[in-house]
């Protein structure tokens, strides 16, 4: 009797020591031994583990992370905590276990082999951690799987998933796996959602989709591998396909007509690849695609013209005998078929070899000579009418050039440039053009009106409107911050053939005569996202979703710079991110520190710290690094949560310390913008979620912080329905019929 008061005494001591309500429900010895394996074997540098104390009273109600059912295991979730170490195999022990959920850590060695032998396992998230070796081939085996994501490791071997026939998502991307992709993939009837891309797979693309396989198929992602052979024409059975990429493999053959009965299909990119032929104007029929790309490939003819209207020369660039996607590449106008005379009689063959052989008369020779001295005359008579006519433009490009510098709207070539180079560009300015909506001289350039939209340490934006109307936006770079000639030409080509669709185009450059550059990007008529957000009337309403788009828009930007460019940003601001009409934004000014001088770029990451976009350690390393960018990007998210700019005075702190002041105090509404918070009771996890990423994003450790790919994957689950194969990500989270298992996964 005394040993039972004692114990419900220690269990009222627990309940109030911990400030919890205790339910009465102890944990199995089983699962409570196996709960301890775990914990020896994981590094806990921050004592996130300190509740699982060695009684194990209490375990199913307040030791972090666990979730029980009956006194039995069901779901361990401890994403985003800093552990460190591994996962012992005795995991295997917690047989009621439905949900490992250890995202978003430093986890390291193999990923267990008895996860495979769970038989009420449904949902695996270990991505984002440095698991390394092969995926177990007991996974495979298993019946009760659901969803699988172990991306953004060090995985290596095959993929040998193929007899897992229950998944709805299995997410490999970002690993080092290789081989070829299994067919046996194709036959998993109820997967949704499948992403294998960033790898090194090679062989072909199974040709065996739909059927009494996959059918239920909406995003399909294969790019960035070393994928051979041609696409296969059963990818048409994908009824339910809204997202195809694969871009970036070495594929060829030509584009199957039958893509066009992908009725669904939003997106698809077959860029960067060996692609040859026609466009298929099959492709014209689908109503719902809104993301197109075939760049980079061996396409040739005509673009049919619904494509070319819908989407823009970046999306068909670098097919060289392409033609009809802008109005520098038109296609060449079909002439007649020349009539074929009819076959000439033997005798009339005779005739004609006896005329050849005629001498001609010295009358034939006096009217050929006399025709041929009109020609030339008649051709000198043009040539000097053409410049008479050229002086006279030119003449009247000066005088209206002289006009517009005394309104408040000035000439681009008034300062700084000669008249001459003003007027013809003759005298040693150099145009250089990449790809682009349409071309322009020199003339054109130096003669458009112009008005400043933004200032920075590296020169002035103006807003430059050409005779023909087209407008351009040019930065105009400051007097010796550039590098010399040669070095400049060299960076600023590599920088001139970035393209993506949330990176500002750099479509030309132009040097003078005495040294000045200038750079032409694409106008976007929204201004930069700073004024987007500051400098708005009180009638202008920016809504959570338009925010989220434009964070996803920038981190995507980031991810494409990062790991396909392999290029740092260095100066990422929300003054350099445009906007287009549709409020997508474009990050503007990538990578210019390779086109300056030492001195110029650290006059740079001194302005960025007195904006408050700059990371700690700059003030000592003084170099850019991906880490820098995503602590930028994280102030930038803050931004869009708070509605505060960076420079804005808050308490004496920048932005970053003044919202984790707030946060470490309480998780209180005043953090987020006013506008914002109306709507927090539809979106207010999604809102606490992000203000978690952004934190993260501006960790004080450069290793604390996410990479820019870890950013986006966290963004698209907190926002699913925003990210590519969003219907996919839907139909993962409602897997699970248990109302006592869901979280960010979706309870599976």
């Amino acid at each position: 009797m005394s040993k039972l008061l004692s114990f419900a005494f220690l269990l009222i001591l627990l309940q109030f020591s911990s400030g919890q309500e205790y339910d009465g429900v102890i944990v199995t010895q089983s699962d409570f031994q196996a709960l301890q394996s775990i914990k020896y074997e994981i590094i806990d540098p921050k004592g996130v583990l300190k509740s699982w104390n060695d009684t194990g009273l209490g375990a199913c109600s307040w030791w972090i992370g666990i979730k029980c059912v009956n006194g039995q295991v069901i779901a361990i979730q401890l994403p985003w905590k800093s552990l460190g170490g591994r996962i012992s195999d005795k995991i295997g022990r917690l047989l009621s276990l439905r949900k490992i959920s250890l995202h978003d850590n430093a986890l390291s060695g193999s990923v267990p082999l008895s996860l495979g032998f769970l038989p009420n396992l449904r949902g695996l998230y270990l991505f984002n951690n440095r698991f390394s070796g092969s995926i177990p081939m007991s996974l495979a085996q298993s019946t009760s799987l659901q969803a699988i994501d172990l991306s953004n490791n060090k995985l290596t071997g095959n993929i040998n998933l193929g007899n897992s026939t229950g998944l709805y998502r299995l997410n490999l991307s970002y690993n080092g796996l290789s081989g070829s992709i299994p067919s046996s993939l194709t036959q998993i009837s109820s997967l949704v959602f499948l992403s294998l891309h960033n790898n090194n797979l090679s062989g072909s693309v199974p040709d065996s989709w739909g059927g009494n396989g996959v059918y239920q198929l909406k995003t399909l992602t294969l790019d960035h591998n070393r994928l051979t052979g041609e696409i296969p024409s059963s990818l048409s059975k994908l009824n339910l396909l809204e997202s195809l990429s694969l871009d970036y493999n070495l594929i060829t053959g030509t584009i199957p007509d039958e893509l066009g009965n992908l009725s669904k299909i939003q997106s698809l990119n077959l860029s960067n690849n060996n692609v040859s032929g026609e466009i298929p104007s099959s492709i014209s029929k689908l109503l719902n695609l809104t993301s197109f790309n075939v760049s980079y490939n061996n396409l040739s003819g005509s673009v049919p013209s619904v494509l070319s209207k819908k989407f823009n020369s970046s999306s068909f660039v670098g097919n060289i005998q392409l033609c009809g996607y802008s109005s520098s590449t038109p296609c060449p106008s079909i002439s007649p078929s020349p009539q074929i005379p009819p076959s000439p009689s033997v005798d009339g063959l005779k005739h004609d070899r006896d005329h050849r052989r005629r001498r001609l008369s010295t009358k034939d020779i006096i009217l050929i000579a006399s025709g041929a001295f009109l020609l030339v005359l008649l051709l000198l008579c043009c040539f000097l009418i053409c410049c008479l006519v050229r002086r006279r433009v030119l003449s009247t490009k000066a005088k209206n050039l002289k006009k517009k510098s005394t309104s408040p709207v000035a000439g681009l070539g008034e300062k700084d440039i000669p008249a001459e180079v003003q007027q013809g560009g003759e005298t040693g300015g150099k145009l250089v053009h990449f790809d682009g909506p349409f071309v322009f001289t020199a003339d054109d350039l130096l003669c458009a009106t112009a008005e400043i939209i933004g200032k920075s340490s590296y020169g002035t934006v103006y807003k430059a409107t050409l005779e023909d109307g087209n407008q351009v936006a040019v930065k105009r770079l400051r007097e010796k911050v550039a590098k010399g000639h040669k070095e400049f030409e060299s960076e600023v080509s590599i920088l001139g053939r970035i393209r993506h669709q949330n990176i500002l185009a750099l479509r030309s450059y132009y040097i003078g005569p005495k040294g000045e550059k200038l750079l032409v990007y694409d106008y976007m008529s929204n201004g930069s996202l700073a004024s987007f957000l500051h400098a708005r009337g009180p009638e202008t309403i920016v809504t959570w979703t338009t925010r989220m788009k434009i964070a996803m828009g920038i981190t995507r930007g980031l991810c494409f710079l990062h790991k396909t460019e392999n290029i740092v940003h260095g100066n990422l601001t929300s003054s350099n991110i445009a906007l287009d009409e549709e409020n997508t934004p474009k990050i503007g000014d990538v990578a210019l520190s390779r086109l300056m001088t030492a001195a110029a770029n650290t006059n740079v990451i001194a302005t960025a710290g007195t904006m408050g976009y700059r990371a700690p350690e700059l003030s000592k390393i003084k170099n850019a690094s991906t880490k820098t960018d995503i602590y930028s990007l994280g102030v930038i998210m803050l931004e869009l949560l708070t509605g505060k700019s960076p420079a804005e005075a808050t308490d004496g702190s920048d932005l970053p310390q003044w919202v984790a002041s707030i946060v470490k105090e309480e998780w209180t509404n005043e953090v987020f913008d006013v506008e914002i918070m109306k709507e927090a009771s539809e979106c207010g996890d999604e809102l606490l979620n992000t203000l978690k990423l952004a934190l993260h994003c501006v960790d004080p450790s450069p290793v604390a912080r996410p990479e820019a790919q870890q950013v986006l994957q966290q963004l698209e689950q907190i926002k699913p329905e925003m990210a590519a194969g969003s219907a996919s990500t839907a139909a993962a989270a409602a897997i699970s019929g248990d109302d006592e298992d869901d979280d960010e996964e979706g309870g599976v």
